[in-house]
Formats: structure tokens, sequence, C-alpha cells
């Protein structure tokens, strides 16, 4: 009796959990069957955010590391410090070659002001000549009339004739000497010209190293939490190497839903979208479709599909649609980029 009674209540037990897994299917089915009715969706999306790469500027040996994996750093807050022994040696020898280019400058002027004194005594030169050339002259027509006239004689006017020759050469000489001599002063022109040149290129190299000697020093962009620690202390890096990635909490972030090419044919910029993030199984989040992509994903791999091959198969392809949260934004500050999320976009 006590067996028959054992009996019905299990076959009444298995009876009533048999109805309610009809149940619970009936009514998963009729919500898969009724959110497909009312939404497009798709698993295959994620949470994406900007990551900000924090690269050096110059190259050395780390110094320095104040930061550590996912730490929150402030603007301003100084990562890396790299040596800075080289570059201030660097400094002080640009520093150096611009103190001997500005040291040109005073040379230059004595020089200058000794070569115009020089023109002044070659000018005075020059009037003498001058005056002893027109002496000579007038000495040279007496006695070619004299000769003219035989009141003299040959040998006589023969020997004024060559005073005026040498006279003649002598101010030509002085006049010669005294275009050398201004021309040899515009070449200092020319020379204070290229100091000045040459001093404005000094200043900019010491200019740039004191802009490597900053650059020593990495700091945060802005405020934001910093990624995986990738760099360690002495280790030798490069310009331009990435050290670390920062991510800015304030900024915005974003869902790329990857949806099959059959379901975005009435997607609209603006269309409301509801998204879970499996994060956070029991949150719904809110946004809007704010573009798609103009090509399908595959489209961006490093080997794109070529379809114009005798052994084609079809595969449905995916398009990529940017999603705005359109929560306030300390709700969205708790997501990170890379989450996994499942999108439900409403139908018109």
């Amino acid at each position: 009796m006590n067996k028959n009674k054992t009996d019905k209540i299990i076959i009444t037990l298995t009876t009533w959990s048999g109805i309610a897994l009809l149940l619970g299917l009936i009514g998963w089915g009729a919500t898969y069957f009724f959110n497909g009715y009312r939404y497009e969706q798709t698993n295959d999306a994620q949470v994406d955010a900007y990551l900000s790469p924090i690269n050096a500027k110059v190259g050395g040996y780390v110094s320095s590391i104040y930061y550590k994996d996912n730490q929150q750093v402030k603007k301003g807050d100084t990562l890396v410090l790299i040596e800075l022994d080289e570059y201030g040696l660097k400094k002080d020898a640009a520093a150096a070659e611009l103190m001997s280019a500005h040291a040109k400058l005073p040379i230059l002027a004595v020089n200058e002001e000794t070569q115009l004194k020089s023109i002044g005594v070659i000018k005075a030169q020059l009037t003498g000549a001058k005056a002893r050339l027109d002496q000579q002259q007038k000495e040279f027509d007496r006695y070619k009339n004299l000769l003219a006239d035989e009141s003299t004689t040959q040998q006589k006017f023969d020997k004024v004739s060559a005073s005026l020759s040498i006279t003649q050469s002598d101010y030509e000489q002085t006049k010669a000497s005294l275009q050398v001599a201004e021309s040899k002063l515009n070449d200092f022109s020319a020379q204070r010209n290229a100091i000045q040149a040459e001093i404005k290129l000094k200043e900019t190299l010491l200019q740039r190293q004191e802009l490597d000697i900053r650059y020593t020093v990495i700091t945060a962009p802005f405020d934001g939490q910093i990624g995986k620690k990738t760099i360690q202390e002495g280790q030798l890096i490069q310009a331009g190497q990435t050290l670390a990635f920062l991510v800015n909490k304030a900024e915005e972030k974003w869902v790329l839903a990857n949806f099959k090419e059959t379901q975005i044919s009435k997607f609209s910029i603006g269309q409301a979208v509801s998204i879970e993030v499996d994060a956070f199984p029991n949150e719904k989040f809110n946004g809007v479709i704010e573009s798609l992509s103009p090509t399908t994903g595959a489209r961006y791999s490093l080997l794109p599909p070529d379809n114009a091959t005798g052994n084609f198969v079809k595969i449905i392809q995916r398009i990529p649609v940017r999603i705005r949260f359109t929560d306030k934004s300390n709700k969205v500050a708790k997501l990170s980029a890379g989450m996994n999320a499942n999108v439900y976009v409403l139908k018109d």
C-alpha cells in the first residue's frame, strides 16, 4: 500500500515537472518569437571605446616607472622617466656651440672697424695720388709744348712722360686697392648675415635639446585608467614606441554590433536600441543607431574574400553598426571596452 502511494507521488511530481518544463518552453518560445517579431537582434556585439596609446617621444633607458597595472591616473601625472644624462650632455654641447657663434660677432665688428679705417687711409692716399697725377699731367703738357717749340730736349720730355706713366699707375693701383677694401667690407656684411643665421640655427638646436629633455618625462595626457604595464626599469625604448594604453573614463563609449546583412534593410540613424551586457545581466542599457558601416566587416580584414572563383559558397556577411548609449554617463561609466553584449534593434 505504501509502495503504491509512493509511486503515485512520483508519477504526480513527474507529471507536474513535465508540465512546468513544457510551460517554460512555451514561455521561452513565445518570448523568443515575440522578440524576433519586435526586434532585430544579435549577440555579436561588444562595448567599445577609444584607447589612447602613451608613446615615447625620445629613446633611451627607462629610469623610473610611476604606474601599475590598471591604475587610475590624473592629467599631468608622471608615468615614466627616461635617463637624462645623454640629453643633458647634448644640451650643454648645443649651448656651447651657440656661445661660439655669438662670439664671432664681436670679432667681426672689430674687423669691420679696422677695415673702415683702412678704407679711410686708402681714400686719403687716392686723393694724394690724384693730385700728383694732375700735377704730372700739367708738367707733361708743358714739356710737350716746349718740345714742339724746340725749347727742350727729347731726353727731358721722355723723362717727364715716364713720370706721368708712373704717377698714373700709382693712382690706378690706389684706386684698385680702394675697390678691394670696399669689397672686403661687403664680405664682412655677408659674414654677419651668415653668423646671424648660424646663431638662429644654434638657438633652434638648443631649443630642440631642451624639448628632448622635457620629453624624457612622460606624463598622462588626461584623466583615465591605464592598462597593462609592458615595460621595466632599465629597458631600452625607442622614439615612437608605445609604452601603455590609457582609457579616458569620461570619453564616449559605444557598442559595435555586427548584424547579418539580411537584418539591416530597415535600419535607420536614430533608431532605438536595447542593450544587454553580459557583465550586468539584470540591467538594461539604452541607445540609438549612430551609423552603419559602408562595407561588410570582412572587407576590413587583411585578406578580404574574393568570390570570383569557381568554388563559390555564399556566406551571409555581417555589417558593423555603431550604437551610441543614451543612458546617463555614470551608468555607462562602469562598462569596459571589450565587454560582450546582446543588441536588440526595435523594428519600425
